[in-house]
């Protein structure tokens, strides 16, 4: 089996530099931003640190591809660097301090490319997360400071915290009745957002969550961190991984019940 543990070391020594280049610019007076054409805003933050990102990668993994959702794709082989600058960036030109970067390694297998290796670094709560395939997910300040994530043994959706980011994307896809319905079943129900509700179901305090509409870049480095804490982390068509363009993650024990309320295809 491959041994990640230099991909994760170089991943983290990546948010560091994001983490420095992100902290300095949050809650500038002075902070640029711009709308993409989707209207979603971007900063001068996202752009550095992203560039900051491609140049070690360029130094220390120059054969591998890179994908960042600034600057696009660039390179091509079997490994493949999944990059999101700053995810919660509306949170970010806010002063709203739930946002990260995301890094993520890809590997070409039988199955296609799959994540295996995740970095979620959100360094204005003071938070980290990681978990490489094989080697299980850790929260702490470093590689050598570190705890386990392990999911929630919750069984019922009577029991289940119900994590999601908002209301629009599901009314967009008809599935804004059966969103309600699970939200009045489960026990409670809370609108984190991005990164976050995923880094939750790995440390146990958030038993589902899902979300209409994502890239790549919002889900590589997140489905890592849930698979290997234990849970589950599917496209709302139920097809392992981060593929779908949306996401649906959990404990693994409720995951065919939150996809037969929010899923794509009859279960």
């Amino acid at each position: 089996m491959p041994d990640y543990h230099d991909d994760l070391r170089l991943g983290h020594v990546l948010a560091d530099a994001a983490d420095a280049a992100t902290m300095e610019r949050f809650k500038a007076l002075d902070l640029k931003v711009e709308t993409k054409p989707d209207m979603t805003p971007v900063s001068e933050a996202d752009k550095a640190a992203e560039e900051l990102i491609r140049g070690q990668l360029q130094r220390a993994r120059p054969r591998d591809a890179v994908l960042g959702e600034e600057f696009g794709s660039e390179g091509a082989g079997p490994r493949r660097w999944i990059i999101d600058p700053i995810d919660g960036t509306k949170n970010y030109v806010r002063g709203v301090p739930v946002w990260a970067t995301l890094i993520a390694l890809m590997e070409r297998g039988e199955g296609g490319d799959r994540p295996v290796v995740g970095i979620v670094s959100a360094p204005a709560l003071n938070r980290r997360w990681w978990a490489a395939e094989g080697l299980g997910a850790f929260t702490g300040r470093s590689l050598t400071s570190a705890s386990r994530l392990r999911v929630s043994q919750v069984g019922r959706i009577q029991d289940a915290s119900f994590a999601y980011s908002s209301l629009t994307g599901w009314e967009e896809r008809g599935k804004l009745p059966s969103f309600l319905d699970l939200s009045r079943d489960c026990w409670r129900t809370r609108g984190y957002g991005d990164f976050w509700p995923y880094m939750m179901i790995a440390e146990g305090s958030v038993d589902i969550c899902a979300e209409p509409e994502l890239s790549l870049w919002d889900m590589a480095a997140c489905a890592v961190v849930v698979n290997e804490a234990g849970g589950q982390f599917t496209g709302l068509d139920g097809k392992p991984g981060p593929h779908s363009g949306n996401a649906a993650a959990s404990n693994g024990l409720l995951h065919e019940d939150l996809l037969g309320y929010l899923g794509d295809s009859p279960h």
